[in-house]
């Protein structure tokens, strides 16, 4: 019974959330789409950068194949893999780097969820931007091309919905995060 009511809380902060503060369907073709959303989160970039490297932590499970965001992980260098474990031994690859400068940019190929079925190719891309001395820019970038049963353009809303999801757990997850150690004075 707590569990339940608390996945009611989580549903209905979820549907009450803030979208973030940019979120665009760029474009729309039956043969691909671009989505690009941003927010700012109020923590320093390296903060940012340390929560984004740990999808586990703030990728909704709802958008896992296994049920439990806890299953995710990241290997942050060029070909590293975002995977996610599957009960039963096995696994999904959601996405492959390949593109990493710390602290700025992570691009991934990436055909997320549903549209792994289908004949495309996908590259996500996020890019951190100090915003003060104490806040993160984040700019995703998702673009899909290829064939895709039903059109691109039918699938964009929904994909885009899904990433502002993403989007809105990473600031969440990163602003709840401890303020980072201060360099102490000799």
């Amino acid at each position: 019974m707590r569990l339940h009511l608390q996945s009611m809380a989580m549903m209905i902060a979820t549907a009450v959330a803030p979208a973030p503060a940019c979120a665009e369907v760029v474009a729309a073709t039956p043969e691909s789409f671009e989505i690009t959303q941003s927010v700012t989160i109020d923590k320093p970039v390296a903060q940012t950068w340390e929560q984004l490297r740990s999808p586990q932590k703030w990728w909704s499970k709802d958008h896992t194949y296994s049920g439990d965001s806890a299953n995710l992980y990241l290997d942050t260098q060029a070909t590293g893999c975002f995977c996610e474990r599957l009960p039963g031994g096995g696994s999904v690859e959601h996405g492959r780097i390949v593109y990493l400068q710390p602290q700025r940019m992570m691009r991934l190929n990436a055909a997320l969820g549903p549209l792994q079925a289908e004949a495309v190719t996908g590259i996500l891309t996020w890019t951190l931007a100090a915003d003060g001395e104490t806040a993160t820019r984040v700019k995703m970038t998702y673009n899909v091309a290829g064939h895709i049963r039903g059109g691109a353009e039918a699938f964009a809303p929904q994909v885009d919905e899904v990433m502002a999801i993403q989007l809105l757990g990473l600031k969440a997850a990163t602003e709840a995060m401890p303020p980072a150690a201060s360099p102490t004075a000799p």
